[in-house]
């Protein structure tokens, strides 16, 4: 029999639809071929974490971290910047705007934190399948750690072979060169060091 959603989890859901809904409207009305392509992955990476979620129940703060790095994603593409703002690139969009001119942009904060959080949940997964599959408790030792890190990386990975695509895809796209894709994977790797060692210090 299943369980009625939580009043938290359905907020969650609400709070995720009402972004997605609006970022469908927004592409529509740019006429952004690339973001429905976006909103494509996103919608089936939304299935994943659904999936994944009821087989080892993900934390609700968990869950919301996710969201809220969807919500920064989409805002990403189709929020333009205001004039005289610094960015990268031909599109003047959240994604190119570099907060430190030259040295951070949006996009490396947004992978940073996607990863990070991707990593959590590669920890989190690994843990709840081992606990009940063989009942064993897991401590955050440093190669279980190295482990799901790595495993944030690769994800990370994953998502440039999907920006690839788009490139090859989609004229106009505003993905970047092969500079943007080597910070991308700098921030990713940063970011899955940084959520490895929190879970450490929180062990």
């Amino acid at each position: 029999m299943n369980e009625e959603p939580s009043p938290r989890l359905l907020r969650l859901v609400i709070f995720t639809a009402a972004y997605m809904l609006a970022a469908v409207a927004g592409s529509m009305i740019q006429g952004n071929r690339e973001f429905v392509f976006y909103i494509v992955i996103m919608l089936v990476l939304i299935g994943v974490v659904t999936a994944v979620h009821h087989t080892v129940n993900l934390p609700i703060a968990l869950l919301w971290a996710l969201s809220i790095w969807g919500l920064a994603h989409m805002a990403g593409g189709l929020v333009v910047l205001p004039k005289g703002w610094p960015y990268n690139g031909d599109q003047p969009v959240l994604y190119s705007w570099w907060i430190i001119p030259d040295r951070l942009k949006y996009d490396q904060i947004v992978h940073a934190f996607g990863f990070g959080v991707t990593t959590w949940m590669c920890w989190h997964g690994l843990q709840a399948s081992l606990r009940r599959a063989f009942d064993i408790q897991l401590k955050p030792t440093f190669g279980l750690l190295v482990l799901s890190a790595a495993a944030g990386v690769g994800f990370g990975a994953l998502n440039e072979v999907i920006e690839f695509i788009a490139v090859l895809t989609i004229p106009n796209t505003n993905v970047g060169g092969y500079e943007n894709t080597g910070w991308d994977l700098v921030a990713n790797l940063i970011g899955a060091s940084v959520a490895a060692l929190i879970i450490w210090l929180r062990r």
